[in-house]
């Protein structure tokens, strides 16, 4: 066989050890990956101390509705502010908009910190800045979608989006068995140490070379507000993929009620608390991590929908479950169902999208995301006021899968989608 001509282009290299290359990508990953660290912490020490403070004057049902208001005020600034997040992404430069909003999530875990040492917390304070943080994460969420595809070429693109998950989700395990650990010594303590945690994500943006401010396109804020939202309508595989997650997360939002599950079902505390956390994230880290080195080649639609099935189905065993092991099983197999979802989202929605619309495109993506995640702990909340934890838990996975089999049939181009690149 002859010898390749020097004109011959060389094959685009797609392995890890050329993503682990990217010097930028990297430190955008670290940072990614302490800050998941100190959304959790934060997390756990939020939904603990509403939890405990509620139970000294209301009986379960009532305190677990309470818990709920955790992701009905941190989706209001999600349903306001999303568009023009994503618009504002596509005309700043988003390392910039990063670093504003961990400077902006420093201070709010530094004013929760003072509060429950000086023992001032009380459930308004704590709603009032999960507020504040949702505001912030509102206009995190698109500049952070829509910068990490500028940070390697584009054959990497599907490798990097299970990086990214990889950096959520393994610190998704670490994040709440630490913050379990920290708030059962002092939730002070444990907003202590997220603060910290945010100001080294912010030492890892800041340490990006890479030109990430977009190229503007001409038009009036709201006209490019307009042709994002139609790029998503139009495109029946965004459309379809991005919503599915809505609604199927939306009815299965059973983690949300993990606090009244460890105090008043399992009865195993704090630390059974933060075991329960770390279950969906032990089992998204794992396939994250296959994933990460064996990207899905073919039938990847079909996977996303079976993902969503076994999604709900895991959340109804949960439900029942009155055994800890079994539960915490339970919610690893829901937790790597969901990423083998996220990771066909995310990689269509990338893919398909072109970067001077990402940021709006990546917003109402955010939208669709902050819907199923926050509005989903209140509809938990709502239904186990009337059914209790676990009937709430049972109803979200049927719910689950009675939305997979209508999607399957309402979106065939999704289902039939095969290859991801």
């Amino acid at each position: 066989m002859p010898d390749p001509t020097p004109d011959t282009p060389a094959p685009p290299v797609s392995t890890t050890r050329a993503l682990l290359g990217q010097r930028d990508f990297m430190r955008f990953w670290i940072s990614r990956w302490t800050a998941t660290l100190a959304v959790q912490i934060e997390g756990v020490a939020l939904g603990w101390q509403i939890y405990d403070l509620a139970r000294k004057t209301m009986d379960v049902r009532h305190a677990a509705f309470e818990v709920s208001l955790l992701g009905l005020v941190a989706f209001v600034p999600v349903l306001f502010l999303t568009l023009p997040a994503g618009e504002n992404a596509d005309r700043h430069d988003r390392r910039r908009i990063l670093m504003v909003c961990y400077a902006g999530e420093v201070m709010t875990v530094i004013v929760l910190a003072v509060a429950a040492f000086t023992h001032r917390s009380s459930i308004p304070l704590l709603l009032g800045t999960a507020f504040v943080f949702g505001s912030l994460r509102t206009f995190f969420s698109p500049a952070s979608t829509a910068m990490g595809p500028m940070l390697v070429p584009r054959e990497l693109l599907p490798r990097a989006i299970a990086w990214n998950s990889l950096a959520w989700q393994s610190g998704s395990i670490l994040g709440p068995a630490i913050g379990g650990v920290l708030v059962a010594i002092s939730p002070a303590l444990s907003f202590a140490t997220a603060a910290v945690l945010y100001l080294i994500a912010i030492a890892g943006v800041s340490m990006i070379r890479t030109n990430t401010k977009p190229n503007v396109q001409v038009g009036s804020r709201w006209a490019l507000v307009k042709e994002g939202l139609a790029y998503v309508w139009n495109n029946k595989i965004v459309f379809g993929s991005i919503s599915l997650d809505l609604f199927a997360v939306l009815l299965g939002g059973a983690t949300a009620l993990l606090p009244v599950f460890a105090r008043d079902v399992l009865h195993v505390g704090a630390w059974g608390f933060g075991l329960l956390r770390a279950g969906p994230a032990v089992g998204a880290t794992l396939v994250a991590a296959y994933l990460a080195s064996n990207p899905l080649h073919r039938r990847a639609g079909m996977s996303m929908f079976i993902a969503v099935g076994v999604f709900g189905a895991a959340t109804i065993v949960f439900g029942v479950s009155k055994i800890v092991w079994v539960s915490v099983i339970a919610l690893a197999i829901l937790g790597g169902a969901d990423m083998v979802s996220v990771y066909v989202r995310q990689t269509l929605v990338q893919l398909a999208t072109p970067d001077h619309m990402r940021g709006r495109v990546g917003a109402v993506s955010s939208l669709f995301i902050g819907a199923s995640n926050e509005l989903g702990e209140f509809e938990s909340g709502v239904v186990a006021r009337f059914l209790g934890p676990v009937g709430a838990a049972v109803f979200g996975g049927v719910g689950s899968l009675i939305v997979t089999g209508l999607w399957a049939t309402m979106f065939p181009a999704l289902r039939k989608a095969d290859r991801l690149d």
